[in-house]
């Protein structure tokens, strides 16, 4: 059989890294010749997996992105496929460093500066996009709000051409927790974020009436205020309908229509303007990722981040139980000490919440990202962090917390994608980009969700799923150019272009509040 070069059939990605990423599936046989020598592969490779470089003996460190990723289970010969049968993530100790690794954005000249067409909110923040959001306080109300929702669609919405839909921010809770516990004060930032959100120009709350999360509790602790009120001298809350002092489902559907109407009055009197980039919340995600998303994918879009942050922009990165064992990398980044530890201590809350459920960080990756590649949870989030670009961390967050930071920013969340987005959105992010390597299909109302995927085979597969193919990179085209790519995309979704999962109507049905506590 012929013989290679390895950088024909592989990626070494940085300088000691004793494992290569294969581009295509090698067979059995194939011979690959590099600088530290020559390797012969024993047995068929996939895609996006790992070929070891040299021998690596058992109980000794595999290195990927010059990092640990786990350590071999049994001796390991060079040309050998590395993954699960053989490596385990073991215990890697991390060296936490706090602001040794600050960058300053370069100065975006006079004149250049990029802007996009949004709607301007008197609280100072810009829209993407403008809905109506009907909220509900509890499971309860839940059907109530999406009946009235379709009717809107059906028989009021083409009547309104400056709002862009209908946002049923549904749940299936709101009952059965503990009053000021975690998770009810969680579950109220959230709803909180989905009633007043820069994509949001008016907002109703449905509830049933005796629930726990009461909507005056929620106006009060919160500070909610109606997004249709702001500006008009006395800033009020958004209006409040109950099933039970309403009279019953039917009724209240005819009042929550009735007001629905009014509400759609005062939003479609907004238009989009011209607005800078300054104005655009990007918040970043990771679905059904594969081997190839640390190397194409997540590095574009670090790229596309620091771009947007040199224009006044902020870029958030969240999945805290996906970025484990790479955390050491963004503290270096951390503009001081305390948003650093913030990001250690999550880490540290989250050891000890999977273990009080018997459960380990390392339960992820899934068996699909598993298939696509990935191995341990360390190879999994050092891939994951390359999404946060290289720009400073100003700030971390609390799941929905309010995002008022400028530059790259975290936010604690799950790593399951509907829920992650939800505390992403929640927290004002206008705008979404979402990697993938297996093929997720999220979308998510109010936020248009750009889907970006990490092969050229998974863009031939769904084109009609995904907006932008970062697999080109595999095929000679630069991280870089493909990270400006990404950039202008989001420039142009924020202007109102449809992303493919809006395109296809998508987005309804993915607002999940993350779920901490008991059920009572």
């Amino acid at each position: 059989m012929a013989l290679y070069s390895l950088a024909d059939k592989a990626i070494l990605l940085r300088e000691g890294d004793n494992v290569a990423v294969v581009k295509e599936k090698l067979s059995a046989g194939t011979e690959l010749g590099w600088s530290g020598g020559q390797i012969r592969i024993p047995e068929d490779i996939p895609q996006g997996h790992k070929v070891a470089l040299i021998d690596i003996s058992e109980g000794k460190p595999v290195f990927k992105y010059a990092q640990i990723i786990g350590y071999a289970t049994r001796n390991i010969s060079a040309g050998e496929w590395v993954h699960n049968h053989n490596c385990h993530n073991g215990t890697v100790s991390l060296d936490y460093e706090f602001g040794t690794d600050l960058r300053t954005p370069k100065p975006v000249p006079a004149g250049e500066e990029r802007t996009f067409q949004g709607f301007a909110r008197q609280d100072g923040r810009v829209g993407t996009r403008n809905y109506l959001s009907l909220v509900s306080t509890v499971n309860c109300s839940a059907d109530t709000i999406h009946i009235v929702a379709d009717r809107l669609r059906r028989e009021a919405l083409q009547d309104f051409p400056n709002v862009d839909g209908i946002v049923a921010a549904t749940h299936k809770t709101g009952c059965g927790m503990a009053i000021n516990g975690k998770e009810y004060q969680v579950l109220q930032r959230t709803l909180a974020g989905m009633a007043d959100h820069p994509n949001v120009g008016a907002s109703l709350l449905v509830g049933l009436g005796c629930e726990v999360n009461q909507a005056a509790a929620l106006i009060q602790d919160q500070k909610l205020i109606s997004p249709q009120s702001i500006g008009m001298g006395r800033p009020a809350p958004p209006p409040i309908l109950t099933i039970q002092h309403t009279g019953g489902v039917r009724k209240t559907i005819e009042a929550a229509f009735e007001q629905s109407l009014r509400l759609l009055k005062q939003a479609n009197e907004v238009q989009r303007t011209t607005q800078s980039a300054s104005g655009i919340i990007v918040g970043t995600n990771c679905g059904g990722s594969d081997g190839n998303s640390g190397i194409t994918a997540n590095p574009a879009l670090g790229v596309a981040g620091d771009e947007l942050i040199r224009h006044g922009g902020t870029w958030l990165i969240a999945e805290t139980s996906e970025t484990y064992g790479a955390e050491h990398l963004l503290t270096r980044r951390a503009v001081s000490r305390e948003v650093g530890q913030k990001l250690i201590d999550l880490m540290r809350w989250w050891e000890k919440y999977t273990a009080m459920h018997g459960a380990e960080i390392d339960n992820n990756p899934a068996p699909g990202n598993k298939d696509g590649g990935l191995t341990t949870i360390f190879e999994k989030s050092l891939g994951a962090v390359a999404k946060s670009g290289s720009m400073p961390m100003t700030a971390v967050y609390d799941y929905a917390e309010r995002i008022r930071h400028k530059g790259f920013c975290f936010m604690d969340t799950p790593g399951l994608d509907p829920v992650s987005v939800t505390g992403l959105v929640a927290g004002g992010s206008n705008l979404v980009a979402f990697t993938t390597g297996r093929g997720s299909c999220l979308g998510f109302k109010p936020s248009p969700v750009l889907k970006i995927c990490t092969t050229s085979g998974l863009y031939e597969r769904m084109g009609e799923d995904m907006d932008i193919n970062a697999g080109i990179i595999l095929e000679g085209v630069s991280i870089e150019d493909v990270g400006l790519m990404i950039f202008e995309e989001l420039l142009a979704v924020a202007s109102g272009k449809k992303t493919k999962s809006e395109a296809q109507g998508l987005g309804d049905a993915e607002f999940a509040p993350w779920a901490l506590g008991p059920v009572l």
